[in-house]
């Protein structure tokens, strides 16, 4: 838990008296903060399991604006990503690198937005957030295997007007400026009529200089391409002058909220809300030091616009001495997403000869027939994306009278979501282009590049190409040209096109409930029945994948789904997946007196498996069979305490073990072009502790508060390969440490984690620690602080050679500091983030594979320095 210091904000001067006395219980102690963790008001303190909570004025004195601020600032969370709006965050190391499903549920309000790459939602006008470690399956299913996210609004108030408004000034030390504007509104409509109201509008500078290439690469080798033959004729070099810019990473964002309360009689509240938001985030978010301190070299543009809403609809009531809740909720969201994808292209031309086709292309052409001759055209890719996401939420929660010797909450849910991709990664003008050079057509003897080819390209038996006179490929061709007519692109200008319609289904049914078998012993047990599932209906690949099931390429522009080939074994050309089972729960606490507790609590979560699509094999010419992925589970044991001695001093502490089986992974599988599958590697254990601490001595309160994880592989993964006798793709059935599976190109070690690797992306030890002191200077209050945030180094991926290439992350320790005055309905604060500078890293990431990208990927650090003024009233 972390709890905030004294109120920053002035009460209204109507509300002086109130305001005075809260401060002075304030002085003589710690606060109370109350959570619903549990789906019920209760302290924080009463709670039987491992949870922390970031209150308004921690949101506020910490300058938490989403996701990676209040990420920070919990010991247990990790999180991966390249930027706003495409971030996932984690638990305890519990790092999935692949499934359908997350495994952490992020909520607003009691409404699910669960997913990876999750939106970036503005921390303004909320009453708290909420994490939640371990499995929460009982109450918030499927995508809380690792724990949980909530972040809670402030909610209408029936009783009296409220407004405020928050104006910030910031900079980024070397790079830009940046503010935001903040303001919400409470107004009593009638006595049992009420509505509240957020809006804002964020422009963050950038910090990150896509810098001039200048002719050569990260590594200071030419950046001339070779285009995938060894002829000096042939060649494209990279310059990104054009688009080069410093501080290129700039975040513009609006949003807002609109809450209506209504009790239409006693005991019953209804309340409507919907909340919405846009986010422009452009540039990479991390930095690659081999260019520079916080430079890149981008060679396209890199633009993520988000946006999405969510309506809600909570009723809360009483049927004689029952309780019943109803949510209902409706989520659409829609991404619009460019990435520089150069360093794709640069792979291809790293393979070396026999590459031109997917290298060089041609237009702008004079001449005609056999006298034609076309310019190569820029052949680096980039990505473009289109994803809309649909998700409609139910859940009915009746709880049993409160004079019941014991107290049970039973209820269902149903979700369904449909998500829509359109993926490519494309390159300027190709579906436009004249030709492309045939394989080998670069190195052919006497060959005439651009120039219409009349007959194919064989090769001998030394490897060298020629000309195959007995296969006319084109009767008005040259004899010489190596250009075959048409195009490469599958649909608009893409190389690769993924095109799918995703729909889940989720339904559960749940109950848990607490029976005090002492006044101080009390139980505490769970379960949740749950059906799920998957449908995933479309086309993913290249030219060659739509010809193999017989589709003509390009793909018509202006309709979807035209070509499937998700699962070629299915007559509609659909792939599904379903499963259903069981989670539960087990918690016993003694609060041996009154402000103090212990407690075991024993609880499962899981997360579903899925359906693997057919993956083309460029070798065998075909597609190939993959085996779906099953469910992982896991099982959390927790011990802990909940302290608090003489209201100045609250100690809480969690050691946990947990069990995690049927990890789910990710796999780019040799020869499959880099597409990719997903599979499950095997078993894990994570043994931890987490704590957290608040001492308030008169005017200065410290608060700490760390996690330290563990998490280990049980067991050797073994790699997943090709069989080319059974022609599909599977997990080995066996491996041996150092040796390779037999005929992989590249060679492909049989075993991809050993026994006792380390679990990635999740530093052993992450912590922060304040200290405030409040005191007054004349008629204004007055506080300063400091924080320290760090955390050790971490691995970033599980493949121990992936690992190898990509490197690990450093430990690193940040400073950040504020302070500020309030007087009457104002407040001033001037804050000051790293204050040092630090290039504090958190995780690593690559353009693609791994094995082909890692020496052009990006490290993703803390914000460089950064600082500001921020004024605010409230009324």
């Amino acid at each position: 838990m972390i709890l905030s210091a004294p109120a920053l904000a002035q009460a209204p001067a109507a509300d002086a008296a109130a305001a005075d006395a809260a401060a002075a219980e304030a002085e003589q102690g710690l606060g109370e903060i109350v959570v619903t963790a549990t789906r019920s008001a209760q302290s924080i303190q009463k709670v039987p399991i491992s949870m922390q909570a970031l209150g308004a004025e921690k949101l506020q004195e910490r300058q938490v604006k989403g996701l990676s601020d209040f990420a920070a600032l919990l010991p247990s969370v990790s999180f991966e990503g390249i930027g706003p709006g495409r971030n996932t965050a984690f638990f305890r190391g519990i790092v999935p690198a692949g499934g359908a499903y997350a495994s952490v549920g992020y909520y607003l309000d009691d409404m699910p937005i669960t997913g990876t790459e999750v939106p970036d939602i503005h921390a303004y006008d909320l009453e708290r957030v909420e994490a939640l470690s371990g499995p929460q399956g009982t109450l918030y299913g499927a995508g809380s295997l690792a724990g949980t996210i909530r972040l809670i609004t402030n909610k209408p108030k029936l009783d009296k007007f409220e407004f405020g408004y928050d104006v910030e000034a910031n900079k980024y030390g070397k790079g830009d400026f940046g503010g935001q504007l903040e303001s919400y509104i409470n107004v009593p409509l009638a006595p049992t009529l009420a509505v509240r109201a957020m809006g804002y509008y964020r422009r963050d500078g950038g910090y990150i200089d896509n810098t001039p290439n200048n002719g050569t690469f990260n590594d200071g080798s030419s950046s001339t391409l070779t285009l995938g033959d060894n002829n000096p004729n042939t060649s494209y070099t990279l310059d990104n002058s054009d688009i080069a810019k410093d501080d290129y990473n700039t975040i513009r964002e609006f949003g807002g909220r609109f809450q209506l309360l209504w009790q239409p009689t006693e005991g019953w509240d209804i309340t409507p809300e919907i909340t919405a938001q846009k986010q422009v985030a452009r540039g990479y978010f991390g930095y690659d030091p081999r260019v520079g301190d916080l430079e890149v070299h981008d060679y396209d543009q890199t633009k993520n616009d988000d946006r999405w809403y969510q309506a809600a609809l909570s009723i809360h009531g009483h049927i004689g001495d029952w309780d019943i809740v109803s949510a209902t909720g409706y989520f659409k969201r829609r991404t619009r997403t460019l990435n520089d994808y150069t360093y794709y292209t640069v792979t291809y031309d790293g393979f070396g000869p026999g590459y031109e086709s997917y290298l060089q292309f041609f237009d702008n052409c004079t001449g005609s027939g056999a006298s034609q001759q076309c310019q190569m055209i820029n052949p680096t890719q980039y990505y473009h994306a289109d994803t809309h996401r649909n998700k409609f939420t139910q859940e009915l929660r009746i709880s049993t009278p409160k004079d019941w010797p014991f107290d049970v909450t039973v209820g269902g849910f149903y979700q369904r979501q449909k998500n829509e991709l359109n993926t490519s990664y494309a390159i300027r003008g190709l579906d436009t282009i004249t030709g492309y050079t045939a394989t080998g057509g670069g190195d052919v003897a006497g060959g005439l590049i651009g120039v219409p080819a009349m007959y194919g390209i064989a090769y001998d038996e030394d490897g060298n190409p020629y000309f195959d006179t007995s296969d006319v490929i084109n009767a008005n061709g040259n004899p010489l040209g190596t250009m075959i007519l048409g195009t490469q692109a599958v649909k608009g200008d893409a190389f690769y096109y993924v095109e799918q319609d995703q729909l889940y289904h989720d339904k559960a049914i749940f109950a848990e409930g607490h029976y005090n078998i002492t006044p101080t012993l009390k139980l505490t047990g769970g379960i949740r029945y749950f059906w799920t599932d998957y449908k995933v209906r479309g086309f993913a690949g290249v030219a060659g994948s739509a010809a193999g099931v017989g589709c003509t390429t390009p793909l018509p522009d202006d309709e979807r789904l035209t070509c499937v080939n998700t699962n070629p074994n299915a007559a509609d050309g659909t792939g599904r997946y379903k499963e259903d089972g069981e989670t539960h729960k087990v918690a016993l606490d003694w609060q041996f007196q009154p402000d103090k507790m212990v407690y075991f609590n024993y609880s499962t979560g899981f997360r579903p498996g899925g359906f693997n699509r057919p993956l083309r094999i460029r070798s065998l010419g075909k597609i190939v069979n993959v085996a779906p992925f099953k469910s992982e589970t896991l099982t959390n044991f927790e011990v802990g305490v909940k302290t608090t001695w003489n209201n100045i001093f609250r100690f809480n502490a969690a050691v946990y073990y947990e069990k995690w089986n049927n990890i789910q992974y990710g796999v780019v599988v040799s020869g499959a072009q880099g597409a990719g599958m997903t599979g499950n590697a095997g078993k894990a254990g994570v043994k931890g502790i987490e704590y957290d601490a608040d001492l308030r001595l008169g005017k200065v309160t410290i608060s700490t508060s760390g996690a330290f994880n563990d998490a280990k592989l049980k067991g050797d993964f073994c790699n997943f390969a090709l069989n080319t006798e059974t022609e599909s793709i599977a997990q080995l059935s066996s491996c041996t440490l150092g040796e390779f599976v037999e005929g992989s190109s590249p060679p492909t070690p049989q075993v991809a984690a050993a026994n006792g690797t380390r679990l990635p992306r999740q530093p052993r030890f992450k912590g922060t620690t304040s200290i405030r002191y409040d005191t007054d200077l004349g008629d204004y209050a007055a506080y300063i602080q400091g924080a320290a945030l760090y955390q050790t180094g971490a691995t970033q991926d599980l493949n121990v050679e992936s690992n190898e290439l990509l490197g690990n992350t450093k430990g690193f320790v940040s400073f950040d500091f504020s302070g500020g005055i309030k007087k009457d309905n104002w407040s001033v604060t001037l804050f000051l983030q790293n204050a040092f500078d630090k290039r504090g890293q958190l995780t690593r990431n690559t353009f693609c594979s791994i094995d082909f990208c890692a020496n052009s990927s990006r490290t993703f650090t803390i914000k460089p320095q950064f600082f500001g003024i921020r004024f605010g009233q409230k009324f």
